[in-house]
């Protein structure tokens, strides 16, 4: 079966960051990265399925622009991407973004949404979590394990309690949001589940049956973008623990289940999520 014959997802990717130059030239944007990293689960997904991905760059900064409501509500997958900027900041094309979530949530109750490192927490905070830097200052990076509740169990659909996975971040979500902090976006008998935790951020992805799937980890990181992901905030200076530098550097190489992730996240995408909350209820 060709590719272009197969069911497909369409994907609307927001890309809260521009890739590092190094990381263009070799692999593309990020949403050209995350097409070609969910395409892969699409053929392993059972049927196989395709991927459509179409990207929208939303970084005022930089160029981009957030659009409106009318311009996407006929997508019903939408994954934001990670970024170098604060998910917390007031910058006016996050509030823009927020504002477009927040409609999107209210317009269109088939739309799922997904987000990455920075898309997870801003996510959080559209739903009332406060985000902010760990409390010491340390940084989440590379190569990292992550412990699985059961319902992570049975979204990433393996019997371990944890996975591997790519992190890059000092900030995250203190806690899970919930009906009362998230000023009636949230009905009263909304379920948030966490589905992971680690000793430095127990927030690591929030599930809510149907609407929401975020990961604080990078699932398409590789060696070399983590690699130079490192280096751009340690010559910035946001990044000073050289020693911690270097050891994420040094496991950067190490397998990880950015393929279970992504697969996972597609299985949300195609409606089968509910399951894994039954199954979960068994155990």
């Amino acid at each position: 079966m060709v590719v272009r014959d197969l069911p497909k997802i369409r994907m609307l990717v927001l890309e809260t960051d521009e890739t590092i130059l190094e990381t263009a030239q070799d692999k593309g944007y990020f949403g050209q990265i995350l097409h070609h990293h969910f395409s892969k689960a699409g053929l392993n997904h059972n049927p196989p399925l395709g991927v459509e991905t179409d990207r929208r760059f939303v970084v005022a900064e930089k160029g981009g622009k957030v659009p409106t409501y009318d311009e996407v509500k006929d997508y019903h997958a939408v994954l934001m991407t990670g970024s170098m900027f604060d998910a917390h900041g007031d910058n006016p094309w996050i509030l823009d973004l927020m504002n477009l979530l927040r409609e999107i949530w209210l317009r269109n109750p088939e739309c799922k949404l997904s987000g990455v490192c920075f898309g997870h927490q801003l996510l959080c905070r559209l739903f009332g979590s406060i985000v902010e830097p760990e409390s010491s200052g340390k940084w989440e990076l590379g190569h990292s394990r992550i412990d699985l509740t059961e319902v992570g169990k049975r979204l990433f659909d393996i019997e371990e309690p944890y996975v591997y996975l790519h992190q890059m971040h000092q900030d995250h979500v203190i806690s899970p949001p919930s009906p009362e902090s998230s000023g009636g976006l949230l009905s009263k008998d909304t379920k948030v589940h966490v589905w992971g935790s680690s000793p430095h951020t127990q927030v690591q992805g929030i599930f809510i049956e149907d609407r929401v799937f975020t990961t604080q980890a990078h699932l398409a990181f590789d060696e070399d973008m983590v690699h130079r992901e490192i280096q751009v905030r340690v010559d910035s200076g946001s990044l000073t623990d050289l020693e911690h530098a270097d050891r994420a550097k040094d496991t950067a190489h190490l397998e990880h289940d950015g393929d279970i992730a992504a697969a996972a996240i597609l299985r949300f995408f195609h409606g089968e999520d509910s399951k894994a909350v039954e199954e979960a209820k068994k155990h």
